[in-house]
């Protein structure tokens, strides 16, 4: 991982990985996305991790989508633009499989890729002077690689409007049409992040594993094929020794004791 582009951060069993790209308004490059995929990787395989927050350095930007001077100029573009996508691609195949839940911490512009970036989380918290958009059709191009995780976040309509246009809207309206989950003053932003930190922490990893799991496969299912699958998935949560612990703490009144198995 190159530590000057992307940090990590174990703070209150969350993993907060800072694109750290401020003068650039945390625009994402070839080699940021690099550090990126690492990152989320490492966070995937530290125990002491139970949540992975993503957000950006500085006040203005959480990501402003892709630096086009970093990989694009006339003799190279192809290669590049290639390069670019591929790992677009794995950000967002990855961030759908990772084994714990993530949360976007929006702290400013989130445009583009960083759009797409945020709303591949699981929750999106975001301060009220952060605003979303798809600027791409101003300088000609369309949002082919955020356009299905916008399309399993957003209204169609509501989609459409933006892709074509190009505006942006606020925290306050993203919040008002369910894109995501908080907008809250920028000065407890960082209280509202730890609030969930804290809540999803104490619950069995095991389990949010498993349902995490299941809620992303099941939504490119009809629902003919979702109900079998979901009822094996409820077959495997139930023979986990978070299940029985859960059940028998239940039953016994007491707070469970996760095994996170």
């Amino acid at each position: 991982m190159t530590e000057e582009l992307v940090t990590y951060t174990l703070k209150e069993k969350a993993a907060w990985l800072t694109l750290q790209r401020p003068q650039r308004l945390n625009a994402l490059s070839i080699p940021l996305l690099d550090a990126l995929l690492a990152a989320l990787q490492k966070a995937q395989a530290d125990h002491a991790a139970r949540v992975v927050v993503i957000t950006g350095a500085g006040e203005k930007s959480f990501c402003a989508g892709a630096d086009i001077d970093s990989f694009y100029n006339e003799t190279q573009a192809s290669m590049d633009e290639h390069a670019f996508r591929e790992r677009l691609l794995q950000l967002f195949e990855l961030l759908m499989k990772l084994n714990k839940p993530t949360i976007a911490r929006v702290n400013g512009f989130a445009l583009g890729g960083g759009f797409g970036l945020a709303l591949a989380c699981d929750l999106v918290v975001a301060s009220k002077n952060a605003s979303f958009g798809t600027p791409e059709i101003q300088i000609g191009l369309f949002p082919m690689m955020i356009m299905p995780v916008l399309f399993r976040n957003m209204s169609r309509k509501k989609l459409l409007e933006m892709i074509f246009t190009g505006d942006k809207i606020s925290a306050h309206e993203a919040e008002q049409l369910g894109m995501i989950n908080y907008a809250v003053p920028a000065e407890e932003l960082d209280l509202k992040v730890s609030e969930l930190v804290q809540k999803l922490s104490t619950k069995s990893a095991k389990t949010l594993q498993l349902g995490r799991e299941a809620f992303y496969t099941m939504s490119e299912m009809d629902i003919h094929q979702a109900l079998p699958y979901l009822k094996g998935m409820l077959s495997q949560n139930l023979h986990t020794r978070d299940a029985r612990e859960g059940l028998q703490a239940f039953l016994e009144k007491r707070p469970a004791v996760w095994q996170d198995a």
